[in-house]
């Protein structure tokens, strides 16, 4: 699996003073993918210190550790409220809802409402929720643009056969198999990049 993180990415930490957290969740728009990377074991304890005096990370101290096939907003890119679209820029796991919970919970406002398996195979949220807070003021943060505001978050759905094509309403959906590992593994203030490419 070989891939890196885009330099803009640590640009955009250092531009708004945030330091990269050890898991990196990119989603790329155009592919319809996304790459968890982590921080490579003989950098976490180095880059620890660095973070802690403002000093941002580098592409080379992460390795790619899985790649998904998701979906994003059918409706496009943009961070306006009620668009419907999928943010881009920088992000990070504000919350994380329905660990406590088995594979196909299906949520309503955030809320267990039943299961996959009982009566709703169509869900258009289940299994895990990782509620986004957006970190740019004016381009996901803020005003009529923020992403927490806007409910942003990445998710498992009923019917998976739509993933790898934009099927969403702004989220991010990930299939079960997918999302069920991935949501224990990153913990609460993993960075989100989303981009175009």
């Amino acid at each position: 699996m070989n891939a890196s993180l885009p330099r803009e990415f640590f640009l955009r930490c250092r531009q708004h003073t945030v330091a990269p957290s050890r898991f990196i969740f990119h989603v790329r728009i155009a592919s319809q993918t996304s790459l968890l990377f982590e921080r490579a074991v003989g950098k976490q304890n180095q880059r620890a210190v660095a973070a802690e005096v403002g000093v941002g990370g580098a592409a080379g101290d992460y390795e790619l550790r899985q790649r998904h096939v998701i979906s994003t907003s059918r409706f496009g890119i943009g961070s306006v409220a009620g668009s419907n679209r999928t943010p881009l820029g920088l992000h990070r796991v504000a919350q994380k809802i329905g660990g406590r919970y088995h594979a196909g919970a299906v949520f309503e406002s955030r809320r267990l409402v039943g299961y996959t398996w009982d009566g709703r195979p169509d869900a258009p949220i289940a299994h895990r929720i990782l509620w986004l807070e957006g970190l740019e003021p004016g381009l996901n943060r803020g005003g009529n643009v923020d992403t927490h505001a806007r409910y942003i978050y990445i998710h498992g759905v009923g019917d998976e056969s739509r993933l790898g094509r934009p099927a969403s309403h702004g989220c991010i959906h990930l299939s079960a198999a997918d999302l069920l590992p991935f949501y224990r593994l990153v913990p609460k203030g993993t960075l989100v990049w989303i981009t175009r490419r």
